[in-house]
Order: structure tokens, then sequence, then C-alpha cells
């Protein structure tokens, strides 16, 4: 049995599970927010109970030393020297990396150098490396990529038309991202249907706060909806998605703002917050929606369609779809979220099914036997990924 942590630093927190592999059953898991201030909040699940400490927490490295402390202190562990390796989630792997990697000098530079293009989360992911590198030296880490699984797209789906110098000088392309979640439902509803991934058109839907789209044809992504940044693709619970640049300078002019400020509110306050006004948590929406609020009916609506376009785009790109798989926190939750989508599908002879549609969180086909396209509900694991790839590349 071998103790392997998962772990996802973001621009301020630290997100973490220690699992059992090759059983992936989870010891403990927890997440560490705020990281940079004096009021950190440190939560931690142990045998099922959340324990929960608001402190200061400086930095990355300090998150780190506090969550290795207390894996001993708790008796979680016996030993650090329990824990084999470690797997970290990194946004931006750029064009180099197709797939995981163990984490070497090389990799350390290479993801270095992508810093410019994931500004708020490589840097961090590297703070994370150096601090369990330094805690826990001589255990292997192993860096995996939201960006790897999409790098089987063709030139036509991730070129830009732009200053074609632009790509050769400053790597701008689509990227995509999510990428470790659209692989584990893709090989997971391969799995439901005992059919190889390769002999499968599927269509995964990642809806959370943030969300993206990925078309996988014969086991590979051949369009996906992020792109440079994750800004690119569908309304999102705080991103705009997909406008026209030029709205980016109007605005400008307009507000007398910066590009950085417009940049930062197409991020953090549009989609649902921006065309709500309010909020940006679609189970709020739907509360408002059922008041009768139509803003709040606009906000959802507008995203709707973009998924719509992008589903059947990705029909047409990828020649037919057997499956389409809604995932994440409001693809896994909300019912009447697939229900709309499903319905706004009618053309692709898809055909909701909606007392199997009534559930939350589990793995469930919600489509009628007569469908032509299924549709299945399927539970993310992207921390079960990151453990998988780093008993493969670190040889456990």
């Amino acid at each position: 049995m071998l103790k392997i942590m998962a772990v996802n630093a973001g621009s301020s927190s630290l997100k973490f599970k220690l699992m059992n592999m090759p059983e992936e059953s989870v010891i403990t898991e927890g997440v560490i927010e705020r990281i940079g201030a004096e009021d950190a909040y440190y939560t931690i699940k142990i045998n099922g109970n959340k324990q929960k400490q608001v402190l200061p927490v400086r930095n990355h490295s300090e998150a780190v030393n506090l969550l290795l402390n207390d894996l001993v202190g708790k008796n979680i562990v016996a030993s650090l020297m329990e824990i084999k390796g470690i797997g970290h989630r990194i946004v931006q792997g750029g064009a180099y990396f197709s797939d995981s990697a163990l984490i070497t000098p090389k990799a350390i530079e290479i993801i270095r150098d992508y810093c410019s293009l994931a500004p708020l989360h490589n840097p961090a992911n590297l703070i994370a490396i150096e601090a369990f590198q330094n805690a826990l030296p001589g255990v292997p880490n192993v860096a995996v990529f939201d960006t790897s699984f999409h790098q089987t797209m063709e030139p036509e789906a991730y070129m830009y038309a732009v200053p074609y110098e632009w790509y050769t000088k400053y790597n701008i392309r689509k990227y995509g991202f999510h990428g470790t979640s659209h692989k584990y439902v893709s090989h997971k509803i391969a799995e439901v249907l005992g059919k190889p991934l390769a002999d499968l058109k599927v269509i995964t839907l990642h809806i959370g706060n943030g969300a993206s789209i990925a078309a996988i044809k014969n086991g590979k992504v051949v369009d996906t909806s992020m792109g440079l940044t994750p800004l690119e693709g569908i309304p999102m619970g705080t991103r705009s998605g997909n406008i026209d640049p030029t709205i980016v300078e109007f605005i400008c002019n307009k507000e007398h703002l910066s590009v950085s400020q417009v940049l930062a509110i197409l991020n953090k306050k549009s989609g649902y917050l921006g065309v709500s006004g309010f909020w940006n948590d679609s189970r709020d929406l739907e509360e408002e929606v059922a008041k009768g609020n139509a803003r709040c009916r606009l906000a959802l609506d507008v995203q709707y369609k973009r998924i719509v376009d992008y589903i059947g785009s990705y029909y047409l790109y990828m020649g037919g779809l057997d499956v389409l798989v809604f995932t994440a926190g409001i693809g896994e939750n909300s019912i009447s979220f697939r229900k709309d989508i499903i319905n706004r599908l009618g053309a692709l002879g898809i055909v909701l099914d909606e007392e199997a549609n009534n559930t939350r969180g589990k793995i469930k086909e919600i489509t009628k036997p007569e469908s032509k396209v299924r549709a299945f509900i399927v539970p993310t694991d992207e921390e079960v990924m990151i453990a998988r790839d780093t008993v493969r590349l670190a040889n456990l």
C-alpha cells in the first residue's frame, strides 16, 4: 500500500488529498485558503470529521509545513517517510508536456518558462514543489498538467488567426484547461460502457464555477473550449468567456481603465455575476429564477446557449457523438442545468429521462433507451488522476 499526496496549489490556496494507492482510498484531505493573510483558513478532514482553524499563513512554504506537521501531529501518519510520492496539479505546461512528468530540474525550468502564460498559478505551483522537495528530500514529485490532455489537437483547432509570429515568438495558441478532469471522466465513461475509449466519440462538460468543454474522438482531444487562458470559452461563474476583443479598448476609453483592469473585470466580475448583478453561484441563480428574477434567468440562458453552440460544433467536427458526459460541481449536481442543456439538443436525437436525471453526484445514465446520443453524470476525481500518474511515473 502506497501513500501518495495529491496537491493543488492555487495563487492563494493549497488543496491536498492523501491517498492509499492502488486502492484509491482517501486517508485525509483538506485545503488551506487565503495564504498570505493573517487570517488564513485551514480545513482538514480526519476520519470523516472536519477540523477548522483560522491562523496566519504567510506563504505556500508555511502552508506545506503546516500540513506536514499536522499529518504527524494528528497521527494521520506515523512518519512523513510513509509518503512515497507527491503529485502536483500544474496549470500550464504549454505544448512541451503532452503527458504528466517526473519533476526534474529541466521540468522545473520549463514550468518556470510558462509562468508568463499562468502568472497566478505556475509560480505558486513551483513554490509548493520546492517546499515539498525540501520537507521530503528524495521523495519523487510528479507534475500533472491541466493542459497536457489537450495537446492532441490539430493546428487547425489550436491556432489563432493572428500574426504567425505571435505563435513562434510568444507561444500564443489554444492550450485548454481542466485536462485532468476531462481525461478522468472520459476514461471512466469508457469503462462504464465497457468499450475502448479509442472507439468512442465523447463530449465532456466540466461545468463548475470554472467551466470547459472537450471533444474527444478515438481517445484524443480534438478541440476544447478554453484557450490561451481559462478566460476563453463559455461564460462561467465570474468569467465572460468569448467576447469581441474590441470591447476591451472600448471600455478602457469609456471607463478610463487600463487593459489589466478590464481583464480583471472579465475574469472576476463577469459571467453569472456580471449578468445577474449579484450572484456567481448557479444555486443562487436557480433560486432567484424560481422567484421570477429575469436577469438571473438571462445569466443562465446566455451560458446554456453557448454550451449548446459548442456541443453542436463538436458534433459536426467529430462526425457524430456517442456519449455526452456531465461533470464538476454544476454538471454533477444541478438537475435543472442538465435538463435545460439536453432539451436544447433535440436536433441530435437526444432524449432526456427526467426520472433518471433526478439525481446528484453519482454515475448515472440520464437518457432514455431510444436516445440517439447517450448522456451520463460522471463525478470527476482529479486527485485520483494525479495519484495514478504519480505512481506510474515515479515507478512506485
